[in-house]
């Protein structure tokens, strides 16, 4: 998809948007706050570039389509090579047409591509004599950058001391990781600053402080290696004449931290078909990386092309940046909604003022719970920065607090709850009705008879208001007491659909314990956990017996969690009671409790539940795509509760010790980290061949 450009129409208007695009700049360089969103920026500059070609006697010398992406902020300390940027493409396409220029430029096809992802960060170049590490300059105007030394030791994945003590410069980004950067904002909110806006703004800023009162960790990805004077001639000539791919090799072996050992490594592609097809693994894991990306970098590999392709004056011709759509943009927060969930939370979201965002337009954001406003420092009318990425559920970071104009206000946060105007339990970060469930009955028991719950038919959300305004159900355990009589009592209630309803009730009663759990909605637990959780325990009195450390031997419920559910349990526990007398199963088919509350986690990763038996026995299997075939109908938690059928221990994320990956249609980043990893892969037939003896 192409990036649209800012349309320009006369030399004025172009005037206005060259000065425009080198406030944004400058603000960005010099210390993480830009007044424009990645997207605005690159419309911006492509509406230049497109005023330019068509007025080429009249670009002015301030343009940024002359100048090295970066270069606002000047520096006193000369680079020995220019520290050029990249030109960027934005589909297929132009990346198509790209090849085809550098293939006449240096009058041969390209063979061999190296591909990577983008960084969203700043870059560097870090020098290093004798194998010690002693300067760090930024990328300033691409002759001449500043001296940023200070932060040296503060960012993980750049050693003070290499592992051979060689004279070199190593070139790379530095950024912050997604929990580096949520960590900076506490430290920095702490100390009485406001939040930076995003993990990109946050690196620029860090770096470049002197006199903080604080430090705050970063990142340093290497994507380069050149000899600097003191470089041996050997090591020069090894340098010079290197495909880039082995001199990612080197760095990697010298103990630069780079992309190798993560989810998107950087990879050799033999045409542009295969860039193209990498373009497309790397974007799809894009949202499931612990740092940013803006796109992907494509240099040819070889030295021989390189060195025949030759440089522009503000970016190589033998490399090119394939941009992503934008996953953050600058918008207003107009107003903040509290909502209670069917256990009784008070969540609060943003009201957006609507701003399209890889190719959705987002008016809501969550703002997780009342501290998380208070830590991110948000008042309404504020300008924010707001996030998405794939299916992820739109988020603010944060203000982009330098927008201010002095009318934002504050955000009133509820002192009685919104639904029922019953006190609110505020002892925890996310703050509760104190009805609890009952504020909320409809959506708690539509939830508890979901069909990956309890799983009961013909009660939908109509016939559960009906039911609890007639008075004949007032929590989950009254579902099963229902009489024939009062049901046919109901309006629209005939002889058929109330035996049909009193037939699916019964079949409930029979659900294992995972269900159950589920359907109970503890906070905490999910579909996930709730089968941990039963096939831990194996029966509700084990559940109900476990203390937090107990608990704590499941796998994902760690020292925070575990005593929430113990306590939630506890306050259920005249509903459990309640549910065990109506004849509700309260077992897990096939688990065993464990032989002592104090096991620990087995072997086999399964937090010390017994060891599977069946063909999937000791295998962590994911499952991902649409399924066909025999496993169509079978929504996600079903296929998850077959792998734990057939004795197999089902996850949502794929990792080095995943066994087994279900691949359906549509599979993407989970089956391309599959594939790096050498993990085994299964099409949904396969899988259903596997199992075939424990499908319902």
């Amino acid at each position: 998809m192409t990036t649209s450009a800012a349309v320009i129409d006369d030399a004025a208007a172009y005037a206005r948007a060259v000065q425009d695009a080198g406030r944004a700049a400058a603000a960005y360089y010099a210390g993480g706050t830009s007044t424009l969103d990645d997207d605005a920026y690159d419309r911006l500059v492509r509406g230049i570039a497109a005023w330019e070609a068509e007025h080429p006697g009249q670009v002015l010398p301030d343009s940024p389509t002359g100048k090295v992406a970066g270069g606002a902020a000047e520096g006193d300390v000369p680079h020995i090579v220019p520290m050029l940027s990249l030109d960027n493409v934005f589909s297929a396409e132009e990346f198509t047409a790209w090849t085809v220029s550098l293939g006449r430029r240096i009058g041969r096809e390209v063979t061999r591509f190296h591909v990577g992802p983008k960084l969203d960060g700043l870059a560097v170049a870090a020098r290093y004599s004798n194998g010690r590490l002693t300067r760090l300059i930024t990328r300033g105007d691409g002759t001449a950058g500043e001296d940023v030394s200070h932060a040296i030791g503060t960012i993980e994945g750049l050693p003070a001391a290499l592992a051979e003590p060689v004279t070199v410069e190593v070139r790379g980004e530095v950024l912050m990781t997604t929990a580096q950067f949520e960590h900076a904002n506490e430290v920095r909110t702490a100390h009485g600053g406001q939040p930076f806006a995003n993990p990109r703004n946050a690196a620029a800023g860090t770096l470049r402080a002197k006199e903080r009162a604080y430090t705050v960790p970063m990142t340093f990805f290497g994507y380069g290696l050149l000899p600097v004077p003191g470089t041996t001639p050997a090591l020069t000539e090894r340098l010079d004449t290197s495909a880039h791919s082995d001199l990612m090799e080197l760095a990697a072996g010298l103990g630069i931290h780079t992309s190798a050992r993560t989810a998107v490594p950087d990879t050799v592609a033999q045409d542009p078909e295969q860039v193209l097809a990498r373009v497309q693994e790397i974007a799809a894991a894009r949202a499931d990386l612990p740092f940013g990306i803006d796109g992907i970098v494509i240099k040819a590999d070889l030295a021989a092309d390189r060195q025949a392709a030759g440089s522009g004056s503000r970016a190589p011709r033998w490399a090119i940046a394939y941009k992503l759509p934008a996953v953050e943009k600058i918008t207003r927060l107009l107003e903040v909604e509290w909502n209670v969930g069917r256990t009784g939370i008070i969540a609060p979201r943003a009201v957006l003022e609507p701003v399209v965002i890889d190719g959705s337009t987002v008016t809501y954001a969550t703002l997780h719970n009342p501290a998380d406003i208070t830590r991110r420092g948000l008042l309404l009318g504020d300008h924010v920065m707001v996030h998405r990425a794939g299916d992820v559920i739109p988020r603010i970071e944060a203000p982009v607090a330098h927008l201010r104009t002095g009318d934002e206000r504050p955000i009133a946060f509820p002192e009685h709850c919104p639904r029922c105007g019953s006190d609110i339990d505020t002892r925890e970060e996310r703050w509760r009705c104190a009805q609890g469930r009952n504020c909320h009955l409809v959506a708690s028991l539509a939830y508890a008879a979901g069909r990956d719950q309890l799983d009961i038919e013909g009660l939908g959300q109509t016939r559960i208001v009906q039911l609890v305004d007639a008075g004949l159900v007032g929590d989950l355990a009254d579902l099963f007491t229902l009489q024939r009589d009062q049901l046919l009592g109901l309006d629209r209630m005939g002889e058929t659909s109330t035996d049909n309803l009193l037939a699916a009730i019964a079949k409930a009663k029979t659900q294992p314990l995972s269900r159950v759990l589920c359907a109970l909605g503890i906070r905490g637990t999910g579909r996930s956990m709730s089968r941990r959780i039963a096939r831990h325990f194996a029966t509700m009195d084990h559940v109900r017996a476990a203390d937090a450390g107990a608990m704590q031997q499941v796998e994902g419920i760690g020292a925070e969690k575990a005593p929430s559910i113990v306590a939630e349990l506890a306050e259920l526990a005249p509903l459990i009671d309640r549910l065990t007398a109506a004849g509700i199963s309260m077992t897990e088919p096939g688990a065993t409790p464990p032989a002592t509350a104090e096991a620990g986690p087995g072997g086999d990763g399964t937090a010390g539940a017994p060891a599977g038996s069946g063909p999937l026995a000791g295998m962590a299997v994911v499952v991902t795509g649409a399924m066909t075939g025999a496993l169509e109908r079978l929504t996600r938690n079903e296929m998850n509760e077959l792998v734990e059928r057939a004795g197999g221990r089902s996850s949502s994320s794929v990792s080095k010790k995943t066994t087994l990956v279900v691949a359906g249609e549509g599979a993407g980043s989970k089956r391309a980290k599959a594939e790096q990893l050498g993990i085994r892969l299964a099409t949904p037939e396969e899988f259903a061949a596997l199992v075939a003896g424990f499908l319902d």
